[in-house]
This record gives structure tokens, C-alpha cells and sequence, in this order.
């Protein structure tokens, strides 16, 4: 089927129609396919997302960069495939649109993302000719777009980054309770993952507030927990330096945590950071005295383990 509508900056032609109309609202998710060509004489294609086998996620009312894609695909139902000739004043952001994603293909997991705005292309471009030319010469673009599915807020899972500051909190107790189930079932990776990423999102939530204010205090204590949880994880993988890390933070919010203190001491301990290590154990001690016997035994341990270094480190020497 073959059906044109118009307006003034928009011409959509349908290829083939959908099979069912759907409502959209703020928050509603719409994943598609998408092929973008210049309106050339080749029709020269530039970007396919079947190429990289990962269709587009776009939920609506969120300010995504690209605006005529909300526009377009708000005209479309379920399973349909159409295309849209957009006029050049609505597609000037396109050149770094493609970039992000482009680079979001190439980019190993974890990895940072540069930031690319008309600053940066003027110094350094996009990284693509195409893209740079594009710039250069704004032209009309075409989208073929086809509409896979269509899933309003309440029927999908909502990533962290469309939660209010309360749901992110609620997510945040969950995922310290799948830490937890996690971690008592021996399954270090998952605890772990969950505790990060529930770090994360408070640090999101700390970012909005003043420093040491009632609201960011209250986050700060929330964070505690899943930090020396966090640590725990790392401490039994023998990945030290990290615990350190952050029972140390622990401790800035709570300087009298005995678990910051005995934690970072065991790790202190482990890389051979005698004198931290016994600090830290000799202050487990004084804050808590039903502790002394198993601190004194860590001291004791401490000791050992520092002896046989430098005995080792002597006959180490007598060699040369």
C-alpha cells in the first residue's frame, strides 16, 4: 500500500500498513528499526539499524535530541513501515544523533562515551566523513522507519535514568535486598552488581542536594550499607585497594562504623599496609570492647605476617 500524507515540513508515504492503532503518552517506549538516506539523487544511504541487529528505543516526552523522531513515530501504529521525508531545518541535530550511536556500537561495555556538540565538531569533527559533511550541508533527510513494538509506562520495566527520585529510592531498597539473597546464596558477581548499581543511583540523587542538608544526609546513610556490603564482596574476591576505597568513605560519613574499620583494616592488612592495618584494628578495639580478643589476635596476626616479610626481604638482600 502506497498512501502519502503531508504537511508543510513532513511528507510520510506508508509501505505497508500497521495491524494495530495503540495510544501514546509521556513515557510510552517505542522500539523500531530505521533506515536514514539523503534525498540525493543516489538516495545515498547513511545509517541501518538492521546492520547492527539493535533496533532504536525512543521513550517519548524525555527530550531526545532528535525531535522529529517523536514527531514521526507518534504517527504510526504497531507493525507498520513508512517512510518520511523531513525538511532539513528539522533534522540539523542528525549528524550527532548518528555519532552517539555509532560510537555506542563500537564502545566496549563500561566504557566512557565523548561528548560531541558544534564546539567539538568545529575543533575536532565528528569522526565521520559522512557525518561531517553532512553538517557542513544540511539536506533534507528520509526515514524508513518500521514500528516493532509500542509499550506504555506501566508494561515495561523502566530503566534508571525515567524514574522519579522516589521510585529510584524504592529501586535502591530492592536491589539491596537482590544483593543480599545473592550474596547468601555465594553468588559474589551478582551481590556485587546489585550494590554498584544501586551506588549508583543514590549518587545521582546526592548529586541534587547541598552537602551535609538533611536530604543528602539521609542519602548518605543510605549509601553506608551498600558500600560495606560492596566492600565484603570485594574483600572475599581479594580485590583490596577497592574496599579500601570505600570504607573510607564509610568513614567519612561514619567515623565510629567498626565494619569500615575492620573491613579496611583486613584489606590494608593483605596488601601489606602494616601500619594502617594495626590503626584501624587497634580503633575496632577502643570502639567496641567485646571486640578486643578478635583484635588482638588480628594484631598478633599482623605481626606474623610483617616478621616473615622483612625475614624474607633478608635473605632477599643477602644474595647481592
Amino acid at each position: 500500500m502506497d498512501c502519502t500524507l503531508r504537511d508543510a515540513q513532513i511528507v510520510k508515504n506508508v509501505v505497508h500498513v500497521g495491524t494495530k492503532f495503540i495510544p501514546f503518552r509521556v513515557g510510552t517506549k517505542v522500539t523500531f528499526h530505521y533506515e536514514t538516506r539523503k534525498c540525493d539523487a543516489e538516495r545515498t544511504l547513511i545509517d541501518e539499524s538492521r546492520t547492527h541487529q539493535k533496533p532504536m528505543e525512543l521513550v517519548l516526552g524525555k527530550q531526545f535530541k532528535l525531535e522529529v523522531w517523536e514527531s514521526i513515530v507518534q504517527q504510526m501504529g504497531l507493525h507498520e513501515v513508512a517512510r518520511f521525508r523531513c525538511d532539513k531545518s528539522l533534522v540539523q541535530q542528525y549528524p550527532f544523533v548518528s555519532k552517539t550511536i555509532r560510537d555506542a556500537q563500537k564502545q566496549p561495555q563500561g566504557g566512557k562515551r565523548k561528548h560531541c556538540c558544534g564546539l567539538t565538531f568545529q575543533n575536532e569533527g565528528t569522526g565521520y566523513g559522512d557525518l561531517d559533511e553532512l553538517f557542513i550541508h544540511p539536506q533534507d533527510l528520509e526515514f524508513t522507519i518500521e514500528i516493532l513494538s509500542i509499550e506504555n509506562p506501566d508494561e515495561y520495566g523502566k530503566e534508571a535514568w525515567q524514574l522519579s527520585d522516589d521510585e529510584k529510592r524504592t529501586l535502591v531498597g530492592r536491589l539491596r535486598e537482590q544483593g543480599n539473597v545473592a550474596y547468601r546464596a555465594n553468588n559474589l558477581t551478582a551481590a556485587r552488581d546489585a550494590y554498584s548499581y544501586a551506588i549508583g543511583i543514590i549518587e545521582q540523587l546526592m548529586l541534587k542536594e547541598k552537602p551535609n542538608e538533611p536530604q543528602w544526609i539521609e542519602l548518605a546513610q543510605m549509601k553506608v550499607p551498600l558500600l560495606l556490603n560492596l566492600s565484603q564482596c570485594k574483600l572475599l574476591e581479594q580485590d583490596c585497594y577497592p574496599v579500601i576505597e570505600h570504607c573510607t568513605e564509610v568513614l567519612k560519613y561514619d567515623p565510629q562504623c567498626v565494619k569500615g574499620l575492620y573491613r579496611r583494616g583486613k584489606a590494608h592488612a593483605a596488601v601489606c599496609n602494616y601500619e594502617q592495618a594495626r590503626s584501624d584494628f587497634q580503633r575496632v578495639a577502643d570502639l567496641d570492647t567485646s571486640l578486643g580478643t578478635a583484635m588482638r589476635k588480628e594484631l598478633a596476626k599482623l605481626e606474623d605476617q610483617q616478621r616473615l616479610k622483612d625475614e624474607d626481604r633478608i635473605k632477599y638482600c643477602k644474595f647481592f
